[in-house]
């Protein structure tokens, strides 16, 4: 396979780690993906072998390139196994920054209320936003309703000084939106996550919205956006709808196809 013309705006069928050997060093500027963590769901019979894929994120990411690593816990015999921290830690091992650790709360009744539960019910994954050095693009999302908009305000809620005084800051209004914080609340499940009936017949999508916020504040128009298990291609497809190049490869065929299916059905934005 030959770099660029066989992998941009391509699904490619076959072990990400074999596929991204063929992937030039410091290529992709952001990388959105969920891996297959503790082995919740099957997926044909894929391996995922977490440190060989950490390391060649690392290498195939850009200096200021972002990874954002989507991840959550089993719970066996009574005790969460932290997949997710370790593999968090591992990356900072390798030399990424962990630029952020956000949730993922997924807003979908809490089944466990209905039976008896020793724990609450979880709703959540971690987004951690990993970063080659410090993040070369970061457009936050403002759409946060501000409750005191149209108020006057002192602008930073601490304004303590390192010897105890308090400094006031100039007053000025508070805007009608703000940044959103890093909790995301989306709604999941049929024909919430996305509307594409056939991305179903993959065994764990997430959301649409969440691949196009992640999408939209870590990069910019043209830049490459890859998915190393890009199973029924939500990211791929979000790229290409926001105006973004793409790079998607699963192990799988059926899901390959899925994606394909997804992407060639998305028509390229007004803008580009």
């Amino acid at each position: 396979m030959n770099y660029p013309d066989d992998f941009i705006n391509k699904i490619i069928c076959g072990d990400c780690l074999e596929v991204m050997k063929d992937i030039p060093d410091k290529s992709i500027d952001l990388t959105v993906t969920s891996p297959p963590y503790d082995n919740l769901r099957s997926y044909k019979g894929y391996t995922f072998k977490f440190e060989e894929t950490a390391n060649e994120l690392y290498r195939v990411t850009k200096i200021g390139g972002v990874v954002v690593w989507v991840v959550g816990d089993e719970t066996i015999n009574g005790s969460e196994t932290g997949t997710s921290f370790k593999q968090a830690l591992y990356f900072k091992e390798i030399g990424f920054n962990l630029h952020d650790t956000m949730i993922y709360e997924k807003n979908s009744p809490p089944y466990a209320a209905s039976f008896k539960s020793v724990r609450y019910s979880s709703i959540f994954e971690y987004m951690f936003i990993l970063s080659n050095g410090n993040p070369k693009t970061v457009n936050l999302i403002k759409d946060k309703k501000n409750k005191w908009a149209g108020t006057k305000t002192f602008g930073k809620s601490s304004n303590r000084q390192k010897d105890g005084s308090i400094k006031i800051n100039k007053r000025g209004l508070v805007a009608e939106y703000g940044y959103r914080t890093n909790i995301w609340e989306y709604n999941t499940g049929f024909n919430y996550s996305t509307k594409d009936k056939i991305a179903y017949n993959h065994p764990a999508i997430f959301p649409e919205k969440l691949a196009q916020d992640h999408i939209i504040s870590w990069s910019n128009e043209n830049d490459i956006i890859l998915d190393p298990m890009c199973g029924s291609g939500t990211t791929c497809k979000m790229a290409k709808k926001t105006g973004r190049q793409y790079i998607g490869i699963d192990t799988a065929p059926e899901y390959c196809d899925i994606a394909r299916k997804r992407v060639n059905a998305t028509p390229e934005p007004l803008f580009v």
